[in-house]
């Protein structure tokens, strides 16, 4: 799956966090009607819980403690109106800068491989 990188101030850290946990489908505050106009909503149908993502913040990766990271691994016609839906909704967010975004993907994926190990040693 094609990954990206996002970077944001972390004054946005909880609007990001909501963005992304956000799945209409599962809002109990939606009625039937409001369901409906939904389905052909492209942009509401860019659903980030639905995806693999992770949000770390500048600390946690060695990078800027003002900036959050948002890892996001899906297809690219999702990545592609992802893209989009995050500059409409996060003011200042901008794909890393490639060397950054490598770095990222490379602590994530990292911390996911020694999590499996660590599983598979409790349960081996």
């Amino acid at each position: 799956m094609p990954t990206r990188v996002y970077v944001c101030g972390s004054k946005d850290y909880e609007k990001l966090k909501n963005l992304m946990e956000y799945d209409p489908y599962l809002d109990k505050n939606l009625n039937e009607e409001q369901l409906s106009k939904i389905k052909d909503d492209k942009e509401a149908n860019v659903i980030f819980a639905r995806q693999d993502y992770m949000i770390k913040d500048g600390i946690s990766v060695n990078l800027d403690q003002g900036k959050c990271y948002l890892y996001l691994s899906a297809n690219e016609e999702f990545l592609q109106q992802a893209d989009l839906k995050l500059k409409k909704n996060i003011e200042g967010i901008k794909r890393a800068e490639p060397e950054i975004e490598s770095k990222v993907v490379e602590i994530v994926e990292t911390e996911r491989s020694e999590s499996e190990s660590g599983i598979g040693s409790i349960f081996g």
